[in-house]
């Protein structure tokens, strides 16, 4: 066989167009790459909540791991637990003065 019938069997045809369709729907450019989504006070808020939690969730891990001591452990989770009643606080007041998230959860 040479490389022109190799070239035009139908297997080489197809995984070359899977190929370039691939290459265009995974680089093909946005429109314009520089726009960003806005983000409101309450979807920053969101956020942090979020890594305030998964802040806690590893803390006490960690610890149930063995690699904090007691009274070390007890000072970051009242910390975490402050900081996240006040993000949550905040949230709770800009919700009810009408401001909404852009965030959609997927």
């Amino acid at each position: 066989m040479n490389l022109i019938d190799f070239l035009t069997t139908p297997s080489f045809v197809a995984g070359f167009v899977l190929t370039v369709s691939l290459f265009a729907y995974i680089f093909w450019p946005e429109r314009n790459p520089f726009v960003q989504a806005d983000k409101t006070r309450v979807d920053y808020l969101n956020e942090r909540k979020d890594a305030i939690y998964e802040n806690l969730r590893d803390l006490n891990f960690e610890f149930q791991a063995g690699k904090y001591p007691e009274a070390d452990y007890n000072q970051q989770r009242a910390a975490l637990e402050d900081e996240a009643a006040r993000t949550i606080a905040e949230m709770a007041l800009l919700t009810a003065r009408g401001m909404k998230s852009t965030r959609t959860r997927a």
